[in-house]
């Protein structure tokens, strides 16, 4: 995801999910429905993608478009936002990636690296499991009030 940073925005991070569900539903007819248990599936698309593939360059793609489904996963069901990360703050440093998810008890989390960790870690780095450990879930009404929010910027003195 490196040679992509620079063009990643908040703004544009719920199209790259909504074309990469395109591009895999539409092939193989996966049920990628922006819910928690569809996270599971994504454990499985990686799993696939670490036999298929060597280096992790060969899959920046797909780990970008994954990671950004999972980021919305987040938004729709635990009430995140996806967030801009300016360029000297401390966790962008951390996350490696210029935008990050936060949520409503203003914690920011990182689902593009998590993406990457589960790539290149394995299992153990589960992503359905990483929602699991995110407090603040929302009742369905409030999920789809918040999914159409717009992102705002992450203050500067933000986790």
């Amino acid at each position: 995801m490196d040679r992509e940073q620079g063009a990643l925005c908040a703004a544009d991070m719920r199209r790259h999910a909504a074309e990469f569900v395109d591009r895999v539903a539409g092939r193989a007819r996966l049920p990628l429905d922006y819910t928690v248990a569809s996270l599971r599936l994504v454990d499985r698309l990686i799993d696939g993608l670490r036999q298929g593939a060597s280096r992790r360059a060969d899959v920046e793609g797909p780990l970008l478009g994954l990671g950004a489904y999972v980021g919305e996963v987040l938004v729709r069901e635990a009430g995140a936002v996806w967030v801009d990360l300016p360029p000297k703050h401390l966790l962008r440093k951390l996350f490696r990636h210029p935008v990050g998810v936060r949520l409503p008890d203003g914690r920011v989390w990182n689902p593009l690296g998590r993406t990457v960790n589960r790539f290149e870690i394995g299992p153990q780095e589960s992503l359905q499991t990483y929602f699991l450990t995110v407090h603040g879930r929302r009742s369905p009404r409030a999920r789809r009030t918040a999914a159409r929010a717009t992102p705002d910027r992450v203050a500067t003195g933000g986790r």
